[in-house]
């Protein structure tokens, strides 16, 4: 299962990275007139695009990169001439952070009280939940995230209102960054896991294996453990995957509205500079990482589901 599930991971990065190459040449703009300069005359501008080689026919041009990626070279930008791997290395900390922070804060927080709903149906804390669950899907991260910044960072000056600090510098100092930005990327991914974890352990209450157990007295944590949230775990396990996409668009804007010099500003920078290199090599570099999430839980369900390792 695991050599198909490559197969098939390294099928969807090959056609990213056509699509990728095709769409970034529909950008609007020339990046050779960009870096001529406004003042720039028409021989600049040609010789210019002859060192960038983007006088070549765009065929060419996707192998002669698709050739790089092979051996491990995403390109050089066309501003800086520093390396696409080296520079998104680089940036790459803060965001990587970031979204692994929002997706332990979602999965702590919306398996918890989803499951609570669950056990809980019809009670007010199951249509607490559900309308919180509903709410927190509905509110753009952005918004949340200036909301945050207001109540915690400028009408009340407990947390920092911008920047990034490594985690060399001390945890205090490195959470004290990391709290605000994680918490506005993964609260509707949290409310998303809660409805699903809500309706799965819902319906798992109803199974006869579940009524069985309670029949020769099993009940309280055991129960939930052993047979609820296990048999629950699976469809929660792909809500947790597809939301991967979700985070890693989400962290952009989060990053913007915190000032973070992260993936999302180097993102953002390369589409306006029409940086060809640097936005194939970060389309390319998420795609890898929601493949691997993907790919891990995959492998994940054989381990809730030891019936899954065989299909």
């Amino acid at each position: 299962m695991v050599i198909r599930r490559l197969g098939g991971g390294l099928l969807v990065l090959w056609l990213v990275s056509i699509l990728t190459f095709l769409l970034v040449q529909l950008i609007p703009g020339d990046p050779a007139e960009v870096i001529a300069g406004e003042n720039a005359t028409v021989a600049e501008v040609a010789r210019i695009r002859v060192e960038l080689g983007l006088d070549k026919p765009v065929l060419e041009q996707y192998f002669g990169w698709f050739s790089g990626i092979l051996h491990g070279d995403l390109g050089n930008s066309l501003f800086t001439n520093r390396s696409v791997a080296d520079t998104i290395i680089e940036a790459a900390p803060p965001t990587v952070v970031i979204t692994l922070m929002a997706i332990m804060i979602a999965v702590v927080l919306g398996v918890t009280v989803g499951t609570v709903a669950g056990l809980t149906q019809g009670s007010w804390i199951d249509r607490t939940v559900s309308a919180l669950a509903t709410l927190g899907i509905a509110m753009p991260s952005f918004w949340l995230a200036m909301v945050l910044v207001s109540v915690f960072a400028l009408a009340n000056p407990w947390l920092p209102a911008t920047g990034y600090v490594d985690l060399r510098e001390g945890f205090g100092e490195w959470l004290s960054y990391v709290i605000l930005p994680s918490t506005a990327l993964g609260v509707a991914t949290a409310a998303e896991l809660a409805r699903h974890t809500r309706g799965c352990v819902a319906d798992v209450l109803t199974r006869p294996y579940v009524r069985t157990a309670r029949a020769r007295g099993a009940s309280g944590m055991w129960l939930v453990r052993r047979h609820i949230l296990r048999n629950a775990a699976i469809p929660v396990v792909t809500v947790l995957g597809l939301q991967a996409g979700r985070l890693l668009g989400g962290v952009i804007v989060v990053e913007a509205v915190f000032g973070i010099s992260g993936l999302g500003s180097l993102a953002i920078n390369s589409v306006l500079q029409r940086n060809y290199p640097m936005i194939q090599g970060y389309v390319l570099f998420s795609a890898v990482i929601v493949v691997a999430i993907n790919l891990i839980v995959d492998l994940a369900y054989g381990w809730i589901n030891p019936k899954v390792r065989t299909a």
